[in-house]
C-alpha cells in the first residue's frame, strides 16, 4: 500500500501567502512523489478575519474553519482529527515558494529511521530579537526532557501519526512545538533535526517585532510551566505510591 501523507497547515490571517504556499507545495509534491504516495493537504483557518479561507479553497483537499481564534495548537489538533495519513507533516502558512522543500522531512520516517523530523531553518537575513525566546525554549526542553535541540521553535515537522496520537492532545496555543518536543522526547520517540532551506516571514527590531516576541516568550514560558507541573505531579504520585 502506498504511504499516505497528510500535510496540515494552520493559518491565521494569511490571505497574502496561503495560496502561494499551497501552490508551490502541491507542485513539489507532484514532482517528488510522482504518485508513489498518497498526499492530502489540510488547511485549518483559525478564525481569520481576512480572506484566508477563500484564498486556500482552490488548493486544499480539506479546509477547516474555526469560528473564532483558538490558537495554533488547537488548529493543528483540528487538522490531526481530520487527517487520514499515517505520516503527518505540519507546515506554517507563510513559507510561499520554499514550502516544497519541507517535504524532505518525510524521508527519515519513510526509512523508519525516526518518528519525528524537525526542520532547522537558515539564520534570519536580518537581525530580529536577541535570542531570548529560543534560548528559553532550548534550556527548558533540555531540562524537562533531556533532549538537546537546535530548532526548539520550528513549526515545520513531520511525525508518525500513531506515535503522535500516543502523546494525547496538542497544547492549544503558541508554544505547541516546545511542548510537543518535550512530550515526544519523554515518550521515547526517535527525533532527528534536518537542515532545510525554508524561508518564512521575519519580524524585525521594530515595535511589531518586539510585541510578537513578547507574546512568543509568554507562550513558551506557559508551555514549559505546564510540562514542569506534569513532571512534578508524576514525581509526587511516585513518591506517594512508595509510601
Amino acid at each position: 500500500m502506498k504511504p499516505y501523507i497528510s500535510i496540515i497547515i494552520p493559518a491565521w490571517n494569511e490571505e497574502g501567502s496561503i495560496a502561494h504556499t499551497l501552490r508551490h507545495l502541491q507542485d513539489q509534491a507532484d514532482l517528488l512523489f510522482n504518485h508513489a504516495m498518497r498526499v492530502e493537504i489540510i488547511v485549518v483557518d483559525d478564525g481569520s478575519c481576512d480572506k484566508t479561507y477563500e484564498a486556500a479553497w482552490p488548493w486544499a483537499d480539506k479546509l477547516i474553519k474555526h469560528k473564532r481564534r483558538c490558537g495554533k495548537g488547537a488548529a493543528m489538533q483540528s487538522g490531526v482529527a481530520e487527517a487520514r495519513g499515517d505520516l503527518l507533516l505540519f507546515l506554517d502558512a507563510d513559507l510561499r515558494s520554499t514550502a516544497g522543500r519541507a517535504l524532505v522531512l518525510i524521508e527519515p520516517l519513510l526509512r523508519h529511521e525516526a518518528d519525528m523530523a524537525i526542520a532547522k531553518l537558515p539564520p534570519p537575513r536580518t537581525k530580529a530579537g536577541f535570542g531570548l525566546v529560543k534560548g528559553l525554549a532550548r534550556r527548558g526542553i533540555r531540562r524537562l526532557s533531556g533532549y538537546e535541540t537546535e530548532a526548539p521553535l520550528s513549526g515545520q515537522r513531520a511525525v508518525r501519526a500513531d506515535r503522535l496520537r500516543e502523546l494525547g492532545e496538542l497544547r492549544r496555543g503558541f508554544g505547541v512545538e516546545v511542548a510537543l518536543t518535550i512530550d515526544a522526547a519523554r515518550r521515547g520517540l526517535r527525533i532527528v533535526e534536518l537542515d532545510v532551506p525554508i524561508a518564512h516571514r521575519e519580524t524585525g527590531r521594530d515595535w511589531h517585532g518586539f510585541v510578537h516576541r513578547g507574546k512568543q516568550f509568554a507562550a513558551v514560558s506557559m508551555a514549559l510551566l505546564s510540562r514542569w507541573k506534569e513532571r512534578k505531579q508524576v514525581w509526587y504520585s511516585s513518591d506517594r505510591s512508595s509510601i
